[in-house]
């Protein structure tokens, strides 16, 4: 809603509680007035319209009394400045500031907390809630959407800077060799690297068988030039031929010699770069260059865009791949989670760990809005504004004073004459 929505409707709402306020507080006099007349009528008079005369004088009394005790909360009676009225504009910072120990105190404590979280059992509601897939689609949905717009709104300068002046100066402090060195050793020790190895093989065979021309050219370029021409296209023709064997049998065999052989070229090179300061250090300056050279951030920058075209064209679509497995991940783990009892506990407990990390860390934050706000109320404004939001409820303290008054009046009257 815009800033003049909700001026308008916060006017709208105050015009309405005013209306409803002028209401009760014409009922509240008009009973003060009937009370009034029905005491000027039976005025002097005996039996029945005796005691009807008491009800009726006390009635008055008790509704002028309320009156008084309501107004006075908001503003001088008449004007007159009686000690102890217009409470609310005289002490509103104590007000707020007892408002604000009040909900402290009594809401936002540990106890309270920790006991409306696990008497609401959230993780089973939205669990039971989320086993509906249209319910887990309007979720996706709504993510989707909200993150295809943040994703749009991110901009080459806000990479590069986040680039420039985080990423880089990062990788610009930390060691380069070690880390490289721990994760090589790691590859080759579980033997992760060979998925690679062998794609590179199949990708490599396919291309000397393919290509046979380019492979002789090449290697005709590097013929003596008094070779005939026939014995070098002979030679070439047999290298390209033995080469071709060559990669399909390491491709073939899983421990090839020279399989075998990068295996311990990488091992070396692992070890190196965690213990070879020579090794380090060459690791270092190549680090030094990559990083300084002017193309890293525009690579960045390009991956970064092509990335997030993917992304947004994904998200976008409501009936995308994207879109169907994160509504099937979800429905699936909410089922699960409204059968798993244990796992709903573990959950509420983390709920309830966040919700009094944030009341102990913010609480005060947050109760102090309330102080706050009412500090930069006029005093006048602080009592209309809460006339309008509760003046309508007190006023039936004004209508049961005259009627409890009368009821005490007639009774006053009845043990009056029954006296001796």
């Amino acid at each position: 809603m815009t800033t003049l929505g909700m001026i308008v409707g916060d006017q709208a709402g105050d015009a309405e509680r005013l209306r409803a306020l002028r209401r009760m507080q014409a009922i509240a006099l008009g009973l003060l007035l009937f009370a009034a007349v029905v005491y000027v009528a039976t005025r002097d008079t005996d039996g029945v319209w005796g005691f009807v005369n008491a009800g009726a004088e006390a009635s008055m009394v008790g509704a002028i009394a309320d009156w008084f005790a309501v107004t006075a909360l908001f503003r001088h009676p008449l004007g007159l400045p009686i000690p102890h009225t217009a409470l609310i504009p005289r002490r509103k910072d104590d007000l707020g500031r007892g408002l604000e120990e009040f909900v402290g105190e009594n809401f936002l404590q540990e106890t309270v907390v920790r006991d409306k979280l696990a008497s609401s059992e959230i993780s089973r509601r939205v669990a039971v809630w989320l086993s509906e897939p249209r319910h887990a689609k309007r979720v996706v949905d709504e993510v989707a959407e909200v993150a295809a717009i943040g994703l749009e709104r991110v901009r080459d300068e806000h990479v590069a800077g986040l680039i420039n002046e985080a990423v880089v100066p990062r990788l610009r402090e930390e060691s380069l060799a070690p880390l490289a060195g721990g994760l090589l050793e790691e590859t080759v020790r579980d033997g992760l690297h060979h998925s690679l190895v062998d794609l590179a093989l199949v990708e490599l065979h396919e291309w000397l068988v393919e290509n046979p021309d380019t492979v002789t050219e090449v290697l005709g370029e590097r013929a003596p030039w008094w070779t005939p021409p026939a014995i070098s296209d002979r030679v070439t023709g047999r290298i390209h031929l033995e080469l071709v064997r060559w990669v399909a049998d390491i491709r073939d065999d899983p421990h090839h010699r020279a399989r075998k052989a990068l295996d311990s070229m990488l091992a070396t090179l692992a070890e190196d770069l965690l213990h070879d300061p020579e090794t380090q250090e060459k690791a270092e300056r190549f680090k030094e260059r990559v990083l300084d050279h002017p193309q890293v951030i525009a690579s960045s920058i390009s991956l970064w865009n092509a990335l997030r075209r993917a992304l947004t064209t994904s998200l976008h679509d409501p009936d995308g791949a994207v879109r169907a497995t994160l509504v099937t991940e979800v429905t699936a783990f909410a089922r699960r989670l409204a059968g798993d009892t244990e796992l709903q506990h573990r959950i509420d407990a983390h709920l309830a760990d966040a919700a009094v990390f944030a009341v102990d860390r913010y609480g005060v934050e947050v109760t102090g809005i309330i102080t706050h706000t009412i500090d930069r109320w006029d005093g006048r404004e602080a009592a209309r504004k809460i006339e309008l939001h509760v003046g309508r409820d007190l006023q039936f303290i004004r209508i049961n004073g005259t009627i409890v008054g009368g009821l005490v009046g007639v009774l006053i009257h009845t043990v009056t004459v029954l006296l001796p």
